[in-house]
């Protein structure tokens, strides 16, 4: 198993609070090099919050964010991103007065590399269905379509870790299994993956390891197989 030299998230004692009341009360969790972790939970748990929180977009209330062995707390979110921390939001946020082209350069703004054109056409490969319709305005596609620009836009800025928020949020169940094998063809590829989801045995069934988020708690942790077996589990996500 991986040690601790290969942690590159880690997040403890993680505290946010809005106003008076505090969303997220103690949070703390690990991703390693390579992993795809689970973060789930019902909605209204923390998870998205706890998201905010690691990219700079929430303010922490208290507790500590490692990234690479190294304290990010008091960082922008732009630096985090040309650190490799990258985030694709719940609700996807793409350009939509953009083409997917240039929704995809933007995601490549921060660099300075000669590579851009090589990683469009690597993103192109995973999502042959964005090349098809590359020139096309982003707020003209479905809400699957944009999901998946949203991933590829996040690709091109190489992330270390990639976290995902909600991506199967909305869709039909069509387009939630395909979005689910394109999370799964990133993982396979290289890319560490933090993944937030309500869908429970999806999540759960693609993760190395998962957390159980409830109240702004980590409840339960482990192996994501040894999760989706467990009766409570089951019962309160699950519907059994």
């Amino acid at each position: 198993m991986n040690n601790n030299n290969d942690v590159l998230l880690e997040v403890s004692g993680l505290k946010v609070a809005y106003g008076g009341i505090q969303a997220v009360k103690g949070v703390s969790f690990q991703v390693r090099q390579g992993e795809l972790v689970s973060l789930i939970g019902a909605n209204g748990a923390g998870k998205t919050t706890t998201l905010k929180a690691i990219t700079a977009t929430q303010p922490l209330a208290d507790g500590e964010i490692r990234f690479m062995g190294q304290s990010i707390k008091g960082q922008g979110a732009w630096d985090l991103v040309k650190q490799g921390l990258v985030m694709v939001p719940e609700g996807r946020g793409t350009f939509t007065r953009m083409t997917i082209t240039e929704n995809l350069l933007m995601g490549a703004h921060l660099r300075e590399d000669k590579e851009v054109q090589d990683d469009i056409a690597k993103v192109f490969g995973i999502f042959p269905r964005l090349k098809e319709r590359a020139a096309q305005l982003a707020g003209t596609m479905s809400g699957g379509e944009q999901q998946m620009l949203a991933m590829g836009r996040a690709l091109m800025a190489r992330p270390k870790v990639l976290l995902l928020d909600e991506p199967s949020m909305g869709l039909s169940p069509i387009m939630v299994d395909k979005i689910f094998e394109v999370v799964a063809d990133i993982h396979n590829r290289g890319t560490t993956i933090l993944l937030v989801e309500q869908n429970a045995s999806r999540a759960l069934g693609l993760a190395n390891r998962g957390y159980v988020m409830d109240s702004g708690e980590i409840t339960m942790s482990g192996d994501a197989k040894a999760l989706l077996d467990d009766p409570k589990v089951r019962a309160a996500y699950l519907g059994e």
